[in-house]
C-alpha cells in the first residue's frame, strides 16, 4: 500500500486506511467523551486542588464578613433617633417673690470641695445671699468678709419637686463670672448620685470667656460617639463618671451663652429637653427668644425651634435608666475644679492661688451672682 493511501492521525501516531477507516472516533476523541472523573466531584480532587478550593472559600467567607461588617458599622454610624414632635403642659412655675420657697437650701461645706461654706436659708436672706422680688430672683456669693480664710459664703439650692422627664426653661438675666467662681445649673439626684446621672445645663468657671458648657456625668454605658445634630462643639464623648476625673461628656457653646458677653445682651433663656429618645439644649439670646417661650399663652414647641446647641441622642445611651429623679439645682461654687493651676492660672490668668485669692477678695465677687428671671417645667402630654 503507497504512502499516499495512508495518512497519520496528527495525535495518535496510528495509521488509518482511506479506503478501510476503523470504524467509531479516535481513542483520543472517546477519551474526551468519557471522563474517568468529574472536576466538580472533591473526592476525586488531588491535594493542590482542594486546597485551592478552601483558600477560595476563606476569601470569599472573609469578604461576606467584611461586607457585613462595613454595613453594620455604617447603619449605626448614621443612627438617630427620633425626637417626634410632642406635645407640653405647663407643669411648675418657680418665679417672683416665692421663687426661693421651691427650693431646699444644701448647708455646709461644699461636696466638691470647693472653697466655700453653704449658708441656709435664713442666713442667706440675713446675709442678702438671696433675695426675690415680683421681677427676678438673685443668688449671689458674699461680698462682705475680707478674710474668709476657711471659704467664703454662698448658696447652692435644689428644688423640692423632681423630674425624669420634661421639658425645662430657664430664663436668665445674669450669670457669674470672675476669678475663682464655678456656678451652674444642674439636675441631679444627689442622694444617687453618679447611678442617677447629672445633667449640667449652665456651667462654666473663672472668667468664663469661652461661653458655656452643657455636660452629662452617668455611670457606665453611655456614649456619645454617635451621630449628633447641634452647633455646639463636642469636648469629649464618654460619660462615665469615673474617667477623665469626672469630665463627663460636654459640649462648648459659643462665647455669648455665658458671663459678661452674655449679660451684656440682657440674659437669655435656655432650654433643656428630658425624654427617651435624647437630652438637647437650646440657648435664645434675650432679642431671638421664640415666641412660643416668650407668649404666656402658647405652648413651647422644641420641634419648632431648629438644630439644637447640645444633643446627647439615646443611640449609645438609655435615657430612661441613666437618668431619673432629677432635682434643679443652682449653685455658686468658688475654687474646687476652678482653681486647679491649668485652669485658674493658665486658662484663665487668674493671680496668685484660688483659696488665697477667694479669701481676701471680697470686692473680686460682685459680678459673681445669678439672676433668674424664671424657671418653668413642662410635662409631656403625648
Amino acid at each position: 500500500m503507497s504512502y499516499k493511501e495512508y495518512r497519520r492521525s496528527n495525535r495518535t501516531g496510528a495509521f488509518i486506511d482511506d479506503a478501510n477507516p476503523i470504524p467509531g472516533p479516535s481513542p483520543d476523541y472517546e477519551r474526551t467523551l468519557t471522563p474517568t472523573g468529574s472536576r466538580w466531584n472533591p473526592s476525586r480532587w488531588n491535594r493542590w486542588t482542594k486546597i485551592r478550593a478552601l483558600a477560595g472559600f476563606i476569601v470569599c467567607v472573609v469578604v461576606l464578613i467584611v461586607i457585613v461588617v462595613v454595613a453594620v458599622v455604617e447603619t449605626r454610624k448614621n443612627a438617630y433617633p427620633n425626637y417626634s414632635q410632642l406635645s407640653y403642659q405647663l407643669q411648675d412655675t418657680y418665679e417672683g417673690t416665692l421663687f426661693f420657697d421651691n427650693f431646699d437650701y444644701f448647708t455646709g461645706y461644699d461636696p466638691s470641695s470647693g472653697f466655700v461654706h453653704y449658708v441656709d436659708q435664713a442666713g442667706s436672706t440675713q446675709m442678702n445671699l438671696t433675695y426675690a422680688s415680683s421681677t427676678s430672683a438673685v443668688l449671689r456669693v458674699d461680698t462682705s468678709e475680707t478674710d474668709a480664710s476657711t471659704g467664703r459664703k454662698s448658696v447652692r439650692i435644689q428644688s423640692k419637686r423632681t423630674y425624669s422627664s420634661g421639658l425645662f426653661l430657664l430664663d436668665i438675666l445674669h450669670t457669674p463670672y470672675g476669678c475663682g467662681t464655678w456656678p451652674a445649673v444642674w439636675l441631679t439626684d444627689p442622694s444617687n448620685w453618679p447611678l442617677h446621672g447629672e445633667i449640667d445645663v449652665v456651667e462654666a468657671m473663672n472668667q468664663a470667656s469661652t461661653g458655656n458648657q452643657m455636660t452629662l456625668h452617668t455611670t457606665d454605658g453611655c456614649d456619645m460617639s454617635v451621630k449628633r445634630e447641634m452647633t455646639g462643639t463636642a469636648l469629649s464623648t464618654n460619660c462615665l463618671n469615673s474617667t477623665d476625673d469626672n469630665a463627663g461628656c460636654g459640649v462648648q457653646g459659643p462665647e455669648d451663652t455665658y458671663g459678661k458677653a452674655l449679660n451684656d445682651i440682657g440674659g437669655g433663656v435656655y432650654a433643656m429637653e428630658l425624654r427617651e429618645a435624647g437630652i438637647r439644649t437650646w440657648f435664645f439670646p434675650r432679642a431671638s427668644i421664640p415666641s412660643d417661650i416668650s407668649n404666656d399663652n402658647s405652648t413651647p414647641d422644641p420641634s419648632s425651634w431648629g438644630t439644637a446647641l447640645a444633643d446627647f441622642p439615646s443611640t449609645d445611651c438609655d435615657i430612661a435608666s441613666h437618668f431619673t429623679n432629677q432635682s434643679i439645682i443652682a449653685n455658686i461654687d468658688i475654687c474646687g475644679s476652678a482653681g486647679s493651676t491649668s485652669v485658674y492660672n493658665t486658662l484663665d490668668n487668674c493671680p496668685g492661688t484660688c483659696t488665697d485669692f477667694a479669701a481676701t477678695n471680697a470686692s473680686a465677687f460682685s459680678n459673681a451672682y445669678f439672676e433668674f428671671k424664671s424657671f418653668k417645667t413642662y410635662q409631656a402630654t403625648s
